[in-house]
């Protein structure tokens, strides 16, 4: 099959002919209809965020289910279904109290001495995220899909592997939004409008959609945002103050910079909640006025949106067919996989919300 394969930071990546093995007894093959390019996988790419090299990125798709192992019951050949970063387990402390976002337990993957999932010339090849959908084929543990209608037109299915379920997770699982409450989003990038459209769909009352270009402010209109702020022209954090007569009841930061965490926090009223969806660097430190903690104000990381994929990416598809979930105009493109250098440069430039690759 052909795979984007990346092997050197910063380096184009190269379309070449790659080996998939066949599925083990949990496994499942999927032949990749749709992928998001996603600012995670820039991260990887510009060295932001170590990864074992060689490796085919990529972890936002949907596609449809070619082959199945003995032991899986969940999809069959043919089933369409959405792929999830957050594999899990099942059965560790995490997947048993409902927080199966934080499962770490490795027998979701092929242990060292098995044969690789992915290789070229008999060299392992990684798969970014357990997944690697920068490929015509995904073969992935039976725990890293949802099975979804088949009427869900998988470009659209694609987005909620990742940036939708991130961002309107954030805000209904992770922060927990009440209806008739304010809501500051920082950053409009394709988890930023999945936050602002999950504010909407939750009843926040003002949703304020905070970033520099003026194209993804007006783009954020279209997915709830009551306000916007052009934190190129204005302090973001006195303007959001103003607006919310105060200070916002929960903020979000998704871009993944210290400033903008820190920013998040102090957009705050008394007795709010910031919550953090962006990859800061490591090593930032996000530095905070610790009297402010006086006031009850809390600052929280989300990962996934804190998902239960398999629960919530079939409702995530059903409020899209309802027209509530605005997942048309989130597409910037759709492109080629032999385009994928091009879309990772688009990423840099902060003017689109996603580039999507399909694969026929």
């Amino acid at each position: 099959m052909k795979a984007a394969v990346f092997r050197e930071v910063n380096q184009p990546m190269e379309i070449e002919e790659v080996q998939v093995s066949k599925p083990g007894p949990r496994e499942v093959l999927i032949r990749t209809v749709a992928a998001g390019v996603c600012h995670s996988d820039l991260h990887f790419f510009n060295g932001t965020y170590p990864g074992q090299l060689p490796m085919v990125l990529g972890h936002e798709s949907a596609g449809v289910v070619e082959q199945v192992g003995s032991d899986v019951h969940y999809v069959k050949p043919g089933d369409h279904v959405i792929t999830c970063l957050s594999v899990f387990c099942g059965h560790c402390e995490y997947c048993l109290t409902g927080r199966m976002t934080l499962c770490q337990e490795p027998e979701t993957k092929r242990r060292e001495e098995e044969e690789p999932r992915l290789s070229d010339a008999g060299k392992p090849l990684t798969q970014f995220a357990n997944l690697g959908s920068f490929a015509e084929h995904m073969l992935v543990h039976e725990h890293a899909v949802a099975k979804i209608r088949e009427d869900m037109p998988l470009d659209r299915a694609a987005l909620i592997g990742c940036g939708v379920t991130t961002g309107v997770g954030a805000v209904i699982h992770t922060a927990r939004v009440e209806p008739g409450s304010t809501v500051a989003v920082i950053g409009c990038g394709g988890v930023g409008l999945s936050c602002i459209n999950g504010a909407a769909i939750a009843g926040a009352s003002r949703v304020i959609a905070v970033d520099t270009v003026p194209s993804k402010l007006e783009l954020a209109r279209k997915f709830g945002a009551t306000d916007v702020v052009n934190a190129k022209d204005t302090d973001a954090v006195e303007a959001v103050k103003e607006l919310t007569d105060g200070g916002a009841h929960y903020t979000f930061e998704a871009i993944g910079l210290k400033a903008t965490a820190e920013q998040a926090f102090n957009m705050l009223r008394n007795g709010g909640a910031a919550t953090i969806i962006g990859m800061i660097p490591p090593g930032d430190m996000v530095t905070l006025h610790g009297v402010e903690f006086l006031f009850e104000k809390k600052i929280q990381g989300s990962f996934m949106g804190s998902n239960r994929f398999r629960v919530d990416m079939p409702r995530f598809v059903d409020l899209y067919l309802q027209g509530k979930l605005h997942l048309d105009d989130m597409i910037s493109s759709h492109i080629r996989l032999a385009d994928i250098n091009d879309a990772m440069k688009q990423l840099e430039t902060g003017e689109i919300a996603r580039n999507v690759i399909m694969f026929e």
